[in-house]
């Protein structure tokens, strides 16, 4: 019987001390990781026009994925074809003025030699040319500014993303900035997390980050810390726990690889960080 109670008081033992070593390493561990929770950054860019006119053509939907440099919607560009030949003819018609002042002012050099004209007939031809070259220049830098607003008329998506809202349609008649498309930007991925004060002095620019997410047999991103705030403040509500929620944290932004696109906008993330 004592046998028995001595193999059993062994082996709570060695159970005791086992479970001892086992929580000593997995301190170990965790002191030497900090974990985070956050999400995946909520980026969009509202796509519009520089110059006002009536809305020609759109050319995606809701949902749709945009390349980047994809040609997103179209204005209307009757009026501006007309400015634009008007102000290549006006600087075609100085040209050929100024040509014929070029003449006039070389045959009123040749006669001054001799006399055949008065020294303030040259002078009044060679302001004439001047105000000419002048003349040309302004009205090259309208047919610029022309060409400018024409191809204006076309909007083009600076990045990658989806169509979140499509705000306008055709025959719309809309100013300068007047949102047409909002778009989601997909690349690159950004992670805001917040780390609290104790553990700020353990998380440094280019650190390296894994991202996990919710998803069974989801795999793991790799990204690296690429801004902490300067500035102090309370957490969200929507990521941290309820016990946290009152305490002064700072955000940080991590920029993670996304290669096959799993990771989307508003997406629950945890962030595991090794510190040094």
């Amino acid at each position: 019987m004592k046998k028995k109670i001595l193999i059993i008081l062994a082996l709570v033992a060695v159970l005791i001390v086992f479970t001892q070593v086992y929580l000593f390493f997995a301190r170990s561990k965790n002191n030497h990781e900090l974990v985070l929770y956050g999400n995946v950054d909520v980026r969009q860019v509202d796509i519009g026009f520089r110059v006002a006119g009536l809305v020609d053509e759109l050319f995606f939907e809701e949902g749709d994925v945009v390349p980047e440099g994809a040609l997103m919607c179209t204005l209307d560009t009757t009026p501006y074809d007309s400015q634009v030949r008007e102000a290549a003819a006006s600087v075609e018609t100085i040209k050929v003025s100024l040509a014929n002042a070029e003449k006039l002012l070389k045959r009123r050099e040749e006669l001054i030699l001799t006399g055949g004209v008065s020294q303030e007939d040259l002078d009044n031809s060679l302001a004439s040319r001047d105000e000419l070259k002048a003349n040309l220049v302004q009205a090259q830098a309208a047919l610029a500014v022309a060409s400018d607003n024409l191809a204006y008329t076309k909007a083009y998506a600076p990045t990658k993303g989806i169509i979140l809202t499509r705000i306008r349609e055709p025959g719309t008649v809309v100013q300068p900035s007047d949102p047409v498309y909002t778009l989601s930007v997909s690349s690159p991925v950004w992670i805001r997390a917040f780390v609290d004060e104790p553990h700020l002095a353990d998380v440094f620019f280019g650190m390296t980050a894994e991202v996990f997410t919710d998803t069974k047999d989801a795999p793991t991103y790799t990204g690296k810390v690429g801004f902490i705030s300067p500035v102090a403040e309370f957490t969200p509500k929507t990521v941290e726990t309820t016990q946290l929620r009152t305490d002064l944290v700072y955000r940080l932004r991590i920029y993670v690889d996304n290669p096959d696109g799993f990771l989307k906008q508003g997406m629950p993330v945890t962030v595991r960080l090794h510190k040094r």
